[in-house]
This record gives C-alpha cells, structure tokens and sequence, in this order.
C-alpha cells in the first residue's frame, strides 16, 4: 500500500510542478466537519483490503483530470491528464496557454487566449474550453488546481530540485504583482521553492534576445524535464511528510472515495509509464485591433489524431 500510495500521489505532486505530469489524480482526505486528519502509515494500510476490492468491481477503466497551474486569474499551465487504469499509463497533454481560442463576445486580442477563459468563466468553462480543443465534449471527469506558492512550498518540502539550466534566466517585470524578478545561471544546480517557480515561468529576457529556441513549447519542455527531476528526488523521501505539506496546495474536485480507487488501479506504476506529449500545432501572429500577439494555432486534424492514439476504440464511447 505505502509503494502505490507514494507512486500515486508523486504523479499529482508533479503536476504542482510545472505543474504536472503524473497520473490524473489527486488524494485528499476529510473529516466530516471538512478538515484534514492526520493519518499514520499503519492507517493508511489498514483500508487496503476494501480499496482493491472497490477497485475490482469498479467499472471504469479511465479517468481525464484537467491540472491548472495559476497566476492570478489567468491559467499559466494547463494539462490534460488522462489514466488508463486497465492498462496502467498515463498520458499527459500540454495545452500551451497562448492557444488561440475565440469566445463570442471576448473581440480583444489577448482575450482570445485560452489562458484567459478563467478570468471569466471559472473551472467550467475552463474545461468546456479545453473539451473544445480537444474535439471531445464530456471529455474531463474531475480538475485540480494549484497557484506558485503551492508549488514554492511543495519544492521546499523536498529540499529542492537538482535541474541544468540552459542559458542565464534574467527577466524583471515591474508591473507583476508582486513584481517579477527571474535570475538564474547557467548550469546544473539546486533550485529552491523560490527559484524553481522563476525557472518555470522563465520564456525569455528582457530583450528578447536569450530565452527557448520554440518559444513556449519549449518552455513545457524545459518543465516537463522538471518533472522528471522531481520525481526521482521525491520518490525517495517519505510519504507521509510530502503529503501533509502538498495536501494544502491544491484544490480539487476528487472525492476521496474516487481518488482512492485511482490509487489502487495504479500499484505498479513508475514514470517510464508516463507519456508526456503536447497539443499539435504552430505559432502564429495575428493582429485584433490595435493589437498583435503570438498565439498558438492548434491543428485540429492532428488532435483529433492525438486523442485516437490516447484513446483508440474508446473515443467513439464518448459523447461529441
């Protein structure tokens, strides 16, 4: 129990990182008055019996979670994270958050961002959005969010994050609230809480003359080499103490009864499990107004052959 535990709930803790590539899930455990216990390792091993039975009669054999990481009102990372219990893989979609999405109504250029649906429509149509870009209606059975403290906190809790800077990262944004200042060397070192979140939100300099040869694409590659860091640091240390500091970072609609059983469908899982992949698609300027931004222009054929190739027979049982 203690092995699958740790291995599920390391998947939701990377998520927090870049925030996440890991299994679809997140376990979060309350009292009837709503509060989080603290539970020993010997209790958490005594509901082992009746979990695998649930999960051996249980009739799914997939669970979609879209995983938010915030800025303010804004989504700055957003995936889609889907876990096939039957076979136990996980594949992990990475929506860049510049991807061109009209809304009627929202004329305004940087208000045809998918990163900005949040501001105005909270979770729901938040993931009526991603649906859309996905192809699939229906898609998203639960969400789970966290902002950069959570992932300040959650770095800090496992002595930081061993990572090989590409290039000097120095970037400074006044008007950020509050103010934004990114300095990180070149070269493999330790990142705090605190500057694992400059590294994470790092696309370029000031001048725009150092930062990713692909532009944010290659910023979800920089964090998705994050996350593999991650769980090779955190997967040694124990349990129980990342889950009490990592438990307060998130906000989820998991219920314990389901993320338990998610859980237990995923003994045996490692990070070899774990495909990583990201929307298909280019970038592309395009100009509203006054205004004209980069934006991301995904292709729909080839999504829609992405999520073939995740889903296979199972796309044409769910509703379009």
């Amino acid at each position: 129990m203690k092995r699958f535990l740790k291995i599920f709930f390391m998947a939701f803790i990377c998520f927090a990182l870049t925030i996440g590539a890991g299994m679809a899930t997140y376990y979060k455990i309350f009292d009837k008055e709503g509060k989080n216990p603290t539970l020993s390792q010997e209790e958490l091993d005594k509901i082992k019996d009746p979990l695998e039975k649930a999960a051996k009669s249980s009739r799914h054999k997939r669970v979609n979670v879209l995983l938010l990481g915030m800025e303010g009102a804004r989504t700055d990372t957003m995936m889609f994270c889907s876990f096939d219990m039957e076979h136990k893989k996980v594949d992990v979609v990475s929506i860049p958050r510049d991807t061109y999405y009209y809304r009627s109504g929202y004329e305004r250029a940087d208000q045809r961002k998918i990163n900005a649906v949040y501001g105005a429509e909270k979770i729901k149509g938040t993931i009526n959005a991603v649906e859309d870009v996905l192809g699939v209606e229906g898609l998203i059975d639960h969400y789970a969010m966290i902002d950069y403290k959570g992932v300040e906190n959650i770095v800090d809790s496992v002595g930081g994050v061993e990572v090989d800077v590409p290039f000097h990262m120095k970037y400074f944004d006044p008007t950020d609230k509050p103010p934004l200042r990114i300095d990180i060397p070149k070269g493999k070192q330790t990142l705090n809480g605190k500057k694992a979140v400059q590294f994470l939100r790092f696309r370029h300099d000031n001048s725009y003359k150092v930062g990713y040869s692909e532009g944010d694409l290659g910023r979800i590659k920089a964090q998705q080499g994050f996350v593999t860091s991650f769980i090779d640091k955190a997967l040694s240390l124990k349990f129980l103490s990342l889950v009490k500091t990592s438990i307060q970072e998130v906000e989820t609609d998991i219920r314990i009864t389901d993320a338990l059983e998610y859980g237990t469908k995923a003994m045996g899982i490692d990070k070899n499990d774990i495909k990583m992949t990201t929307l298909p698609g280019e970038a592309e300027y395009k100009q509203y107004g006054k205004q004209k931004l980069a934006y991301f222009v995904y292709d729909k054929k080839e999504t829609r052959k992405l999520m073939e190739d995740i889903f296979g027979n199972d796309l044409s049982n769910i509703k379009e």
